[in-house]
């Protein structure tokens, strides 16, 4: 039947619809709704139509189930309700909500579980949009997308918990720890870094995007003549903007072209800069790539933060930064939606 499970009444409706004859004896709730974007580009109206079809439905489930003889209530939740995503604050808070509610069901003697799903393969379900860029981003975050068939044995293991393995909220997600070992520590998801402990560095140590470990960053610059200095500040954005964006080579990012031209969407902008202040201890704007729109202007911006604002020889080789003054497309920008749901910003 199809009814909308955010709206009590038809819900109701189809309940009572159930024959006597055969009695309702479980519910599994799978509805979902992505609609992606920076904090600051959620409105009343975004957030509500992320919790409807979850917080709402879920909700009236557990009140007109409540008399019914359940052997099962199981809800869809997402990883991302415990580890949060990036440009996904509303999923993350309705899923979120599902792992609580599945407590307390549980609290109160009732049936429950939640099951927070990693990414499953693209094509099905909810990363049917997905591209090789989103794919490739949730890996270097310790996630592989679920086949059908494992996804499917993973259900299967959670609802045939035994004694001593009773929970409310589990994870069915596929981990690549071997991947994250591979990986700085810092860029390692907090949660996971438990699981993947490497060599300890010492504080001081700062990592470039290349892995050369740099004691001083900001000395090596200042003891560099201009020109080896702008060549370590460009491979060092040209490195970090093609990581991000999956380019084999770090010469593959023209530093006149705009990041928009580059490739870069408001969730890599910000996956940039956190790559960038990894490396240099900066802190940056999550507005990076429209404050330098260019790879030549951020090149321009980390020198002049490191070394002073002294003009180089190698600066003239560079493109003067585009300005973008006060038009606000540039904030509009910021809350654009990736096709398909997954991702936006951190911030």
């Amino acid at each position: 039947a199809a009814v909308d499970v955010g709206d009590r009444d038809q819900l109701a409706a189809l309940l009572d619809a159930v024959p006597a004859g055969h009695p309702l004896t479980a519910v599994v709730h799978t509805a979902g709704v992505l609609d992606d974007g920076v904090v600051s580009a959620l409105t009343p109206e975004r957030l509500a139509s992320v919790m409807r079809p979850k917080v709402d439905a879920v909700t009236h489930l557990d009140e007109l189930t409540r008399a019914a003889d359940l052997s099962a209530f199981v809800v869809f939740s997402s990883v991302m309700g415990t580890f949060g995503g990036a440009g996904q604050a509303n999923y993350s808070a309705a899923n979120a909500f599902l792992d609580a509610f599945a407590s307390l069901r549980r609290t109160a003697g009732l049936p429950a579980i939640s099951l927070g799903w990693g990414p499953w393969s693209p094509g099905a379900g909810m990363t049917a949009e997905l591209t090789e860029a989103d794919l490739r981003r949730m890996a270097r975050g310790g996630m592989l997308p679920l086949a059908p068939e494992r996804g499917l044995a993973l259900l299967d293991m959670a609802l045939k918990q035994g004694p001593g393995f009773e929970r409310a909220a589990v994870l069915p997600v596929d981990l690549d720890l071997a991947g994250l070992r591979r990986r700085a520590p810092e860029e390692v998801p907090t949660m996971l870094r438990a699981l993947v402990r490497g060599r300890a560095r010492r504080k001081a140590e700062v990592r470039s995007v290349d892995g050369t470990l740099h004691q001083d960053l900001r000395a090596q610059l200042t003891a560099a003549s201009p020109a080896d200095r702008d060549r370590h500040v460009a491979g060092l954005v040209q490195g970090a903007a093609a990581a991000v964006l999956g380019h084999a080579s770090a010469t593959d990012i023209e530093v006149d072209h705009t990041f928009k031209e580059l490739g870069f969407d408001s969730l890599t902008s910000v996956e940039l800069r956190n790559r960038v202040a990894a490396a240099t201890g900066m802190r940056l704007p999550a507005t990076l790539i429209f404050d330098y729109p260019t790879p030549a202007a951020l090149i321009r911006h980390i020198g002049t933060e490191l070394v002073g604002a002294e003009r180089t020889a190698g600066d003239a080789a560079l493109p003067a930064p585009v300005s973008v003054g006060d038009d606000p497309v540039v904030i509009v920008g910021m809350a654009c939606r990736f096709p398909g749901g997954v991702g936006s910003p951190e911030d």
